[in-house]
């Protein structure tokens, strides 16, 4: 058995340490540069600070209703988009919760406002 030394990444986490303020903190900044490359959505994507403002709200109502609505979103990799987020929120941004929560409502059939 060799020493490798400090652990960097621990399953696709990098591992920051600052021994001066003795913090750890856990980044998967990485992992999701590759999800938002894989759904297609460029670096340039505005940031929100909050989720999931208090006045947006979803229902069935928003799910697509006619055959063409259906169609758009049949090419849109809901599903897949939401399980890596779904990563992120369990591994290190617990914050995601709340949106993920209701977004799961909608998994099944997904609208343009979902």
């Amino acid at each position: 058995m060799k020493d490798l030394g400090e652990a960097r990444r621990l399953l696709g986490m990098k591992i920051e340490r600052d021994r001066v303020k003795e913090r750890v903190s856990l980044t998967q900044k990485a992992y999701l540069q590759k999800v938002l490359q894989n759904f297609l959505i460029d670096d340039e994507a505005k940031s929100v600070g909050s989720l999931l403002a208090s006045h947006f709200k979803l229902s069935a109502r928003l799910s697509p209703k006619t055959v063409d609505d259906r169609e758009y979103m049949s090419h849109i990799p809901y599903p897949n988009a939401f399980g890596s987020l779904m990563y992120v929120m369990v591994c290190t941004r617990p914050e995601l919760s709340q949106a993920m929560s209701k977004l799961s409502r909608y998994i099944h059939e997904p609208g343009k406002g979902h």
